[in-house]
Parts: C-alpha cells; sequence; structure tokens
C-alpha cells in the first residue's frame, strides 16, 4: 500500500545578518537550497541592528518561498532561536511585553516573521557564526554586502 500523502518537499534556508555599528549600516543574506538548486537573496537597511538583520534574512527567505514547504532553518542568532523557540508564547499572551513588562523589541519584525513562518513546517537549527560553516560563511558574505551597499545611506 502506497502513502497517498507524499512528505512536504524540504527546503534548507541558511542565514545570516551583519552591522557595521550596532546601530548602523546591516545588511542580510539568505541562502535558499531545493533539490540542489540553491538561490541567493541579499540586502540591508542603512541604519539598523545586528538582530533586525538576523530577522530580516529568515524573513526574507520565508518570503521568497511560492508554496507550503517544510523548512530546515539554520541560523547563527541565538536571539532568533531563543525568540521563536522559548520566548514567542509568552510575549504573545502578554501583548508582547517581555516577562519584566517592557515592550518587546523588534515586534514589527517578530509579526512579520510570524506571518512568513504560517504556510510551512519549520525546524529550527542554530549553528556557530564565523566557524567554517560553508554556507552560513556564505550567508554572511551576502549580509555584509547588503550592509557594505548602505553605507553613507543614513538619515
Amino acid at each position: 500500500m502506497t502513502d497517498s500523502n507524499p512528505p512536504p518537499e524540504t527546503v534548507h534556508l541558511f542565514t545570516d545578518g551583519a552591522c557595521s555599528g550596532n546601530p548602523g549600516p546591516g545588511g542580510w543574506g539568505a541562502i535558499l537550497r531545493f533539490k540542489g538548486v540553491e538561490k541567493e537573496l541579499f540586502g540591508g537597511e542603512p541604519d539598523t541592528t545586528n538582530n533586525r538583520m538576523e530577522m530580516m534574512a529568515i524573513i526574507q527567505g520565508l518570503e521568497a518561498l511560492k508554496r507550503p514547504v517544510t523548512v530546515d532553518i539554520f541560523t547563527d542568532s541565538k536571539y532568533v532561536i531563543d525568540g521563536i523557540t522559548k520566548y514567542m508564547p509568552t510575549w504573545k499572551k502578554n501583548s508582547w511585553r517581555t516577562a519584566d513588562k517592557k515592550p518587546v523589541k523588534n515586534v514589527d519584525l517578530w509579526e512579520r516573521m510570524l506571518a512568513a513562518m504560517k504556510p510551512h513546517q519549520l525546524s529550527w537549527n542554530w549553528v556557530k557564526g564565523h566557524n567554517g560553516h560553508p554556507e552560513n560563511e556564505r550567508a554572511d558574505a551576502l549580509a555584509r554586502a547588503g550592509a557594505e551597499q548602505n553605507k553613507g545611506m543614513a538619515l
């Protein structure tokens, strides 16, 4: 007997963010890999933070997907991993407030990330940054290119 519901296709998403100063000109990089084919994305902002760029890399990668799939996300950002896997339910329950009642930073991007995540099945994987992981090193180079494009553009 064959299974009439094959497992969803899996996309690997490798991401990184960079900032020249924090805050300062920043960039994000994402690599999407599906069935041996890769697509590289990058961009940036003239006045931002490293955490925002880490988030934007994931958001942009997810928003580039055309249909619901399984996504294995690889990031070196503990901020994003912990935010999604540990703190998100409490933040949402507390109207985007931390345990000490302060507003959660980057709510606009957390909400955008949640929307981008919605149609997909996700697994979160932390990789040590600047440690020779080939895709993380490439995502870092893309993020730095995005930051470089935005140097001198801050208002």
